[in-house]
């Protein structure tokens, strides 16, 4: 008698829970997609020259971001994906005679180093 109670009580219970609907509201303030942006456009390569040095797969590149790091310690280097390759880049200059001096000075450990023009700025039309 008590376990047809309790499958009855058991059964009657199953039958009650349901699943809950739930609606989820994000609220985020306009202001952060327009710092977003302006992180992005700060932290672009535009208005720049860079030095590659090289590119190939991603141990390829880190291998020789590590080399670049131990020949130009003074230079911020860093790994780029672009596909389908990962490019070594280094510094950022804001004159292109600044860029060509280093760039010559990179080409003798590095034949392979190409100089990057700083890409166009986009016109707000």
């Amino acid at each position: 008698m008590k376990t047809k109670v309790f499958t009855a009580i058991l059964i009657g219970l199953a039958t009650q829970v349901s699943a809950q609907d739930a609606q989820v509201t994000i609220q985020q303030d306009p202001k952060i997609n327009e710092l977003v942006k302006l992180y992005t456009k700060a932290n672009a390569n535009s208005g720049f020259y860079q030095i590659q040095v090289g590119f190939g797969n991603y141990e390829k590149a880190h291998d020789l971001l590590n080399q670049v790091e131990v020949d130009f310690p003074d230079l911020q280097s860093k790994i780029e994906f672009e596909s389908p390759t990962y490019r070594v880049r280094l510094g950022r200059f804001k004159t292109k005679l600044e860029a060509e001096r280093k760039y010559l000075e990179v080409r003798k450990k590095y034949p392979e180093a190409m100089l990057l023009k700083p890409e166009e700025k986009e016109s707000k039309s």
